[in-house]
């Protein structure tokens, strides 16, 4: 059984790339394990109660409830046109939701856990969240989001939070749930540091769900948080039908970095309440940027998922977010970066070696693609493609869907450079028919079983090259495939370019374009403004998708490090260069490249197409001025 969840996304806004993305992985694990025979449930849904939304329904002479239908509604659609694979899609307006909810407050209540009282603190409206006053920024500020809190003091009632403590403690040393696991340290600090009990209701605003009928006090709204959590459960039917409560307790939560807080202290806190089991993972993405830049309205700069979609396909816009960004670390969007991931890995290594497959079957074999030879002249790629599938299967089981899709595209490179290496075309030439005919079947082998495993992240393309083979993406084929490493006879059919070569929008194109000014002669004057600096490089890295980018830390005076961009890939490799020193222009305005800051220019001399760095011809202090 395999439970996964998005968080039900508040109802403030029209759905924006951070959202897409947590319900894309989402789904693609859904689909994964299904694929594994899992039974599965996948939720996803909105969260549309609060002060907020009953200020934003003001501000547009709309009921909340009218208001949080017409987002609600927008949010559906659009997963239903990204065909996400939900099982269900709740509303914490939902009549079933606000039964369940009641039903545990009562429960919690009953316990001895919920306790009225007189709550006095600084409110964030914004983040639907208190806050002392040694908590705040500059006095007034959330320390959250930045905006102004206001001082209330209202009658609460209160959950002892306080009392379960410990017990979250001992859950995130046994069990270990939150991922990445880099993210554990800071709840353990603040989870030790002294829990004090929280705040549950309200009686300032009426937008939310009322107290159960027994407690007879109709002034207090249940507060948007407990509300919002109890989704997870109220979707399986808790307190009511509970038809779908055997897919208690969750595999995995996602949620994004900023809420993380509240589904891994308040929320098991709650289920302990509950006396019920906790959920097995919860994970926490970082956030989006636009080229370098944090997203927002007055920059013009949000990244519409469905605009990005339209444009460039669905599918690429899946990959490119799955693949782009380690899990749980902050991302950068830019067409630059996604067009440069489908023209150079979707194009050239998916794409090309499908065209290739049915280009070399149709001519050698009349599209008949047989295995009777492979394991007598390839059982080392065989070994080999086995061990990049194993390693994609384990990434994505751990939450790492960059790792799963680089692992896949090693094994496509694989039958790439296979067809590179044994020259398919002069076996033929050297009447060596069998040994070409089993390497086609390698190769589209190879491709068949990246292509069951690549279904999760990128089903209709996976649908296309199935049809184009002639075979089926299955439970069984996994079974056979994948986990036993078995071959299969395979037939080739005439298949439209998968991924056809793309080129940046005319906008974006404008937005990139740098303008070179012409060369004239300058005074001494002018030259002593440049300041160039002696440094040290701490570490060099290739930049994905690009094929002459190196990405510099480059280490100056005092330990100071400078990352730098340099486009000299193709002259030197990224570790001949760790330990070097090299001349760097430090005082040039900050610039993105490929969707990365630069804080400077590394000097090479470059003739006939040949480039050498300017380095020092002796070791000196880093930092040292070249004047």
């Amino acid at each position: 059984m395999r439970y996964i969840t998005t968080p039900i996304y508040y109802v403030n806004d029209v759905a924006h790339i951070g959202h897409a993305y947590t319900t894309i992985i989402a789904d693609t694990l859904a689909r994964f394990y299904r694929l594994q025979g899992h039974k599965t449930f996948f939720l996803t849904g909105t969260d549309e109660h609060g002060q907020k939304i009953e200020q934003a329904a003001s501000a547009r002479n709309f009921t909340p409830k009218k208001y949080a239908d017409e987002i609600s509604s927008k949010f559906k659609k659009l997963w239903d046109e990204f065909e996400i694979s939900y099982d269900y899609f709740i509303r914490t307006t939902d009549e079933n939701h606000k039964l369940s909810v009641q039903k545990a407050f009562k429960k919690m209540f009953d316990k001895g856990d919920i306790y009225k009282g007189t709550y006095e603190g600084f409110y964030c409206v914004s983040c639907e969240s208190y806050f002392t006053q040694t908590q705040l920024v500059n006095e007034c500020h959330c320390p959250d989001c930045g905006k102004t809190t206001q001082l209330l003091k209202e009658e609460s009632y209160f959950f002892k939070l306080s009392k379960y403590q410990d017990q979250i403690l001992k859950w995130y040393k046994e069990q270990k749930p939150i991922l990445p696991k880099n993210k554990a340290n800071e709840l353990i600090n603040f989870v030790e540091s002294g829990l004090k009990d929280l705040s549950i209701t309200r009686t300032s605003f009426e937008w939310g769900i009322k107290l159960p009928k027994e407690l007879n006090d109709d002034k207090h709204v249940i507060y948007v948080w407990l509300d919002a959590l109890m989704n997870y459960i109220s979707a399986l039917g808790y307190g009511l039908d509970e038809k779908n409560m055997n897919f208690w307790p969750a595999h995995i939560h996602f949620v994004g970095k900023d809420i993380l807080r509240f589904h891994a202290v308040y929320w098991p806190a709650f289920l302990m309440s509950l006396e019920l089991p906790l959920p097995r993972f919860v994970a926490a993405h970082g956030w989006w940027t636009k080229d370098g830049e944090k997203m927002s309205k007055s920059k013009g700069n949000v990244v519409s998922p469905r605009e990005i979609a339209n444009t460039f396909g669905l599918e690429t816009f899946r990959y490119f977010l799955l693949r782009e960004v380690p899990f749980g670390n902050d991302g950068d969007f830019s067409q630059k970066a996604l067009v440069a991931r489908i023209n150079a890995e979707l194009g050239n290594e998916l794409g090309n070696l499908l065209n290739r497959i049915i280009g070399m079957s149709t001519k050698y074999s009349q599209n008949i693609i047989e295995i009777e030879d492979v394991k007598k002249y390839f059982e080392n790629e065989i070994s080999e493609c086995k061990e990049y599938l194993d390693n994609a299967i384990n990434a994505l089981e751990n939450i790492q869907p960059n790792r799963y899709l680089e692992e896949l595209f090693k094994a496509l490179a694989l039958a790439n450079l296979s067809i590179s290496k044994y020259e398919p075309w002069n076996l033929i030439k050297n009447n060596e028919l069998q040994k070409a005919n089993a390497l086609v079947a390698l190769c589209a082998n190879i491709l068949a079983k990246v292509t069951i495993l690549l279904s999760a992240a990128m089903p209709k393309t996976a649908l296309k090259i199935a049809k184009a083979l002639d075979f089926e993406i299955s439970n069984e084929n996994y079974q056979n495939l994948i986990l036993n490493n078995q071959l299969c006879n395979l037939k080739s059919s005439p298949c439209e370019a998968l991924f056809p070569k793309v080129e940046l929008t005319q906008e974006a194109k404008k937005e990139e374009k740098i303008e070179t000014p012409s060369l004239a002669q300058i005074k001494i004057e002018d030259f002593k403004k440049i300041e160039i600096k002696v440094a040290l490089v701490k570490e060099c890295k290739n930049i994905e998708g690009s094929e002459k980018l190196l990405k510099f830390q480059l280490e100056l005076e005092n330990g100071e490090l400078r990352q730098v961009l340099s486009g000299i890939a193709k002259f030197y490799s990224a570790n001949e260069l760790i330990g070097k020193q090299v001349c760097v222009i430090t005082n040039l305005k900050k610039a993105k490249i490929f969707g990365y800051e630069s804080q400077g220019m590394i000097l090479s001399a470059e003739k006939d197409g040949k480039l050498v760095l300017i380095t020092p011809q002796g070791f000196i202090e880093n930092g040292a001025l070249i004047g």
